[in-house]
């Protein structure tokens, strides 16, 4: 009996035998198309990140075809294709879940309204400007970190739109432009309060009257399309006193990407104020005044000279 006629006489009179080398002919076709695969989008897909996430999700794809034709094959259980297809199906999900909500998000982002190019958010503790959304990702302009205020810090971020899902997503600009800041004042007793309270307020005025104006409108359609109470627009002062100073706090609004800058004219203009109050008002501050240095009598025994 040749080689040949051995291997014949095997596989039929040997059904296990017989199901056995089935299955390792299924599994080399299936080694072969996923090899085939990797290496034509190796060669075609030029991003190296790109590349190595499709390597990853063919072999992931391969376990998973030859985990289902093991069961297949040595339990007898899983006989129905759809199921089968449903599993594979499962597992594709399970490892294209973050591009899958990638899509999905860029979807909800679109139709929701989330954001759009143009808004000023936050969302995954990163701050700064869209600049670009596509089905994958959103790209913006980085606000603060080492920079102060609300400044480009220079770098671009791309952000998974699967984040929309993941936590809150603060929006600057969309339907009300605009944001409310404080200013402090610590001004020293004995300074005319009642003037610099109107010297503050007439500053405020002059600086915000322009962002007051805009913001009514805007803020009346926030009201008619939310279920939010009205809310006062005008520049408003308080003053609490303290251990040191009488502090002033000054509330207002303000575009949201001129905060910065309003915030230094008013700062020079209330400045400015007063010194021209000719020491009625004064600025505080943590400093500490020596007015008298006590005598100290020191006394010598002449015995002991």
């Amino acid at each position: 009996m040749n080689t040949w006629e051995s291997i014949k006489y095997w596989l039929t009179e040997h059904p296990t035998t017989s199901q056995v080398f089935k299955y390792v002919i299924w599994v080399l076709i299936i080694i072969f198309l996923l090899q085939f695969v990797r290496r034509t989008l190796k060669k075609r897909l030029p991003n190296a990140d790109t590349r190595y996430k499709s390597q990853k999700i063919i072999e992931t794809i391969g376990y998973i075809l030859l985990i289902i034709l093991t069961i297949s094959y040595f339990t007898g259980n899983i006989k129905d294709f759809t199921l089968a297809i449903g599993l594979l199906t499962a597992g594709i999900t399970i490892t294209l879940q973050e591009l899958i909500l990638s899509i999905a998000g860029s979807l909800f982002i679109f139709f929701v309204k989330v954001y759009q190019p143009g808004d000023r958010i936050e969302i995954n503790g990163i701050k700064g400007d869209v600049i670009d959304i596509n089905s994958m990702y959103t790209t913006m302009m980085e606000i603060g970190q080492w920079v102060s205020s609300d400044n480009y810090s220079g770098r671009i971020v791309k952000l998974s739109n699967a984040f929309v899902f993941k936590g809150p997503v603060y929006n600057y600009s969309q339907d009300f432009p605009f944001i409310w800041d404080e200013l402090n004042l610590p001004v020293r007793y004995g300074s005319d309060v009642e003037l610099a309270k109107g010297m503050v307020i007439d500053v405020a005025r002059e600086v915000l009257s322009e962002f007051v104006q805009k913001s009514v409108k805007q803020w009346k359609h926030v009201v008619d399309k939310y279920y939010i109470e009205d809310a006062v627009v005008e520049p408003t002062l308080a003053i609490a006193m303290t251990d040191n100073w009488i502090q002033f706090n000054l509330r207002y609004i303000v575009d949201y990407k001129k905060r910065r800058m309003t915030k230094n004219r008013l700062y020079e203009l209330v400045k400015k104020a007063i010194d021209s109050s000719e020491g009625k008002v004064q600025l505080a501050s943590a400093t500490f005044e020596i007015v008298n240095i006590p005598v100290v009598d020191v006394r010598t025994d002449p015995a002991k000279d």
